[in-house]
């Protein structure tokens, strides 16, 4: 199951929006979050919600924890982190009430700890550098724009947030000189919160909701924190429509990339191994892939399930009993007890052989052929082959990784299989 957290209000820190709700009092080893989380379900998802500020606003912008904040959800084990603020626009094309997806932040706080990694223990060796070019993450601001124009709300589909210390807000030169440096929206909240969720692995987005027009603009009126208050109340309603429809949606969108290890140079040097017993270690990633497989083959009328040894044994049994269809092991020679067949295949270096039960296909049967990863298909390939000597009828060829720069797939394609895999990775 996906689990999400929201940060910021925005009436989603009212618990009966969710089914199931608790308040639950938590602690990191950075201290006290801003207040207890509100656990419970949106549809399929669970959902932890925390208020940036507190649930009664009491804690200004320089005084959040914003490394509890973050560390709290991380322990909470979720996915994705949702975070709605107010901001002022820097632009006369964003008016209030305009939602904008950014894309990019400019810190420029002064007293915040902006990292988790403030010291480097044992030296350069052990020195952290986060890479952060796009701060946000895009398949949630692709949710969030897409969603967005589906209920028909008017959005910005991307720009530069810069946030400040305050908790003032800036003189009219401090406006004018963000909106030079290519801000297009100011407010006191996302840095350090997105560094830091980049910094720990959670994607991470913001929905910044204009409120005013900062001091920049003459014809407007100055901001305060009651028009500010005045506008954000007014488009709670659709800040919650539109995260809660996110929040469904993303149901189906775990990132399985995240839970598969890169182990470099083994079994030799130069190969980066894709090890997925980490995603097997986690319950909801293995429950999502299967269920994802399963998803995608119920219509097809399937009635057998091929697993290539070892791995494909774990997923293509559990598939086959979510199809409710029978599962047939292709192993190597030797494994089998009862009569079989045999295929004799290329590798890198000589050959190697599998086998299957001559009896375990019936002639016209649609089979999926299930491995955990295509390379260069070699083995898949000649699982196909015993299949077709049993004369049954090969739907698709899937897998948990796909290593799109070895050619397994366009191998495959071209003999006249279907392929299909739930992720991919090129290169290192």
């Amino acid at each position: 199951m996906v689990k999400v957290g929201i940060i910021g209000g925005s009436g989603l820190d009212n618990p009966e929006i969710l089914e199931n709700f608790k308040e639950i009092d938590v602690n990191t080893n950075y201290g006290k979050p801003s207040d207890n989380l509100i656990t419970g379900n949106i549809g399929n998802v669970e959902v932890v919600i925390l208020p940036r500020h507190g649930k009664y606003h009491s804690i200004p912008p320089s005084q959040v924890n914003f490394r509890a904040n973050i560390q709290v959800l991380k322990d909470q084990g979720v996915d994705y982190i949702l975070a709605t603020t107010a901001c002022g626009s820097l632009r006369e094309d964003i008016g209030r009430g305009d939602f904008v997806i950014v894309d990019q932040f400019i810190d420029f706080t002064r007293h915040r700890k902006i990292t988790f990694f403030d010291e480097f223990p044992g030296g350069a060796e052990n020195a952290k550098h986060t890479a952060m070019p796009s701060p946000f993450s895009e398949k949630l601001r692709k949710l969030l724009i897409e969603t967005s124009k589906t209920l028909g709300f008017k959005i910005h589909e991307k720009g530069t947030v810069i946030t400040i210390e305050g908790p003032r807000f800036s003189t009219k030169a401090e406006s004018n000189m963000f909106r030079i440096w290519g801000a297009d929206v100011i407010n006191m909240s996302v840095a350090p919160e997105a560094a830091l969720a980049n910094e720990i692995g959670i994607p991470y987005a913001a929905i910044a909701m204009s409120t005013d027009y900062d001091s920049w603009w003459e014809e407007e009126k100055t901001v305060t924190w009651d028009e500010i208050l005045k506008v954000f109340n007014k488009n709670a309603e659709n800040v919650k429509k539109l995260l809660i429809e996110v929040i469904k949606k993303l149901d189906d969108s775990l990132d399985l990339r995240k839970y598969i290890r890169t182990v470099p140079n083994w079994p030799k040097e130069g190969v980066m191994f894709r090890d997925i017993t980490t995603l097997l270690n986690e319950p909801k990633a293995f429950e999502h892939a299967v269920n994802e497989f399963a998803k995608r083959y119920k219509e097809k009328g399937i009635t057998k399930v091929v697993g290539i040894e070892s791995r494909g044994f774990i997923f293509g049994a559990a598939i086959a009993k979510e199809l409710n269809v029978g599962f047939v092991p292709v192993r190597k020679p030797g494994k089998l007890p009862y009569g079989v067949i045999s295929e004799e295949y290329e590798l890198e270096y000589g050959k190697d052989k599998v086998e299957m039960h001559k009896d375990a296909i019936n002639a016209g049967d649609k089979v999926l052929v299930v491995d955990d990863l295509v390379a260069t298909s070699g083995t898949c390939m000649a699982a196909c082959n015993l299949v077709k000597k049993l004369k049954g009828n090969i739907i698709e060829c899937a897998f948990v990784v796909e290593l799109t720069d070895l050619g397994g797939r366009k191998k495959l394609e071209n003999a006249g299989y279907n392929v299909f895999s739930l992720v991919s990775f090129e290169g290192d």
